[in-house]
């Protein structure tokens, strides 16, 4: 090791994307692993890419430690010997996102977030092609953003999380947008202050001919929105609120109070989801959108899998997918959305306090804890509403169902990952809809919503 290479942390899909990068512009570098996979060996090999093996070990981090540049993979965490002994070497860090972000030949639209960031994500690019604007989704919602800004397109519009702006000293979108801030991933940032201080990365570096689209009625958002050097376009579903892009008498209103959209014609219209399209309009509008354009986008923009999806009835009582519910903060505005509900949580906590969920207490019939947390939903329910707990999905589905009484709704939305059963959300919502379906077919309806 000659303290003239770059090291790469990671080998997943964002490793691999930078990985490429690298290898097109001729850098010298080496990819470091934990455990190598047979794919991740296999695709190393091919690609003539150097693969090092045990990156927790004195070997590897005197590696880091000794790199021109270090780039994590987002599932990193700062807490790994090899980033740790990079910072504290003084290495430049920085994630993909960041180094994507200076190769880019168009505009850069980003969206951050507690929750809401895929939907939003989706809404602005969807915004953007009924507008005639050609607009593609990367980052977080799946392709690199590396990948992406080689494309011929207008905008770029990319979902970009806590992991990746923990590391981004250039990164600078045409337009940001900041929905919200709650507790989530404090087992990999270490305290809220150090997440929020992360998702505040999509401003920092803009300058006053970009834009930062804010939730006005997010308090820390609206706080650190203060500070930022762009250009600040609140939006807010707040009835008194007179600025921005907000709610008024049924009609979503752009900044200059021009209508877009009543609410009327949203498919989805949960105060949250409400909020979602004031900041998808207000930034695509940014971006190159037509009124028109963010009014038939709005319009027929359906929930996206796994987030307050309807899946069927049985006996009266409505069925609904939030498995993408990784948090409290999501929990609770799904819960808040019905005025009856069994609600079915737990999962894997990653470091959150649950007891955030007792406001919601009043929405809910009863409650059924599943996973690895079921003790700390029980806690935090125990003495407000009845809960059981459920050792599957199966057992989950009936037990909400024998508590539901017609007109309530059993909502599937943990507040917790899914690692301790599933995969994902995704298998989780996947076999919620399954045990639906055989409920369903068991109780002889046909599952269609009224």
């Amino acid at each position: 090791m000659t303290g003239s290479e770059v090291v790469v942390l990671g080998l997943g899909v964002t490793g691999r994307a930078i990985a490429l990068h690298l290898l097109a512009i001729g850098v010298s570098f080496a990819v470091l692993v934990d455990d190598a996979r047979p794919d991740e060996s296999e695709w190393a090999a091919a690609h003539a890419v150097e693969l090092v093996t045990g990156a927790r070990s004195a070997a590897a981090v005197a590696r880091a430690a000794a790199a021109t540049m270090l780039v994590p993979s987002p599932g990193v965490p700062e807490s790994h010997p090899a980033l740790a002994a990079a910072i504290a070497a003084g290495v430049p860090v920085r994630s993909e996102i960041d180094l994507a972000a200076e190769l880019a030949r168009v505009p850069i639209v980003a969206v951050t977030g507690t929750n809401g960031k895929t939907s939003v994500t989706t809404l602005i690019t969807d915004m953007l092609l009924a507008s005639g604007v050609r607009a593609e989704s990367a980052g977080n919602i799946g392709r690199p953003l590396i990948e992406a800004v080689h494309d011929d397109v207008d905008v770029i519009v990319a979902e970009v999380s806590s992991f990746q702006l923990r590391f981004t000293p250039t990164f600078a979108p045409r337009v940001a947008v900041y929905l919200n801030v709650a507790e989530d991933h404090l087992d990999w940032h270490g305290s809220f202050e150090a997440y929020a201080r992360a998702k505040a990365g999509i401003f920092a570096h803009q300058v006053p001919g970009d834009v930062l689209v804010y939730n006005a009625d997010d308090a820390l958002v609206h706080d650190l929105a203060r500070g930022a050097p762009a250009r600040r376009v609140g939006f807010s579903v707040d009835p008194d609120a007179t600025s921005g892009f907000r709610l008024a008498q049924g009609e979503l209103l752009d900044a200059d109070s021009r209508a877009l959209v009543r609410v009327e014609e949203l498919r989805a219209t949960a105060p949250y989801e409400v909020a979602n399209v004031l900041a998808a309009a207000a930034a695509a509008l940014e971006a190159g959108a037509t009124s028109d354009g963010v009014r038939i986008s709005a319009a027929n923009f359906e929930r996206l899998p796994h987030r307050a999806r309807f899946v069927g009835k049985a006996g009266g009582v409505t069925f609904v997918d939030d498995s993408k519910a990784t948090n409290p903060h999501a929990t609770r505005a799904a819960v808040q959305a019905y005025d009856s509900v069994v609600l079915i949580a737990g999962g894997r906590n990653k470091g959150l306090d649950l007891s955030r969920l007792r406001p919601v207490a009043p929405n809910l019939r009863a409650v059924v804890a599943i996973g690895e947390a079921a003790p700390e939903v029980e806690a935090a329910f125990g003495d407000l509403v009845p809960v059981e707990r459920a050792a599957s999905m199966r057992a989950a589905v009936r037990c909400a169902a024998s508590r539901a009484e017609a007109g309530d709704t059993v909502l599937l939305s943990p507040a917790c990952a899914s690692f301790d059963w599933y995969s994902g959300y995704a298998e989780r919502g996947d076999d919620f809809a399954t045990e639906v379906g055989r409920l369903i077919r068991e109780e002889g309806d046909d599952g269609d919503a009224d």
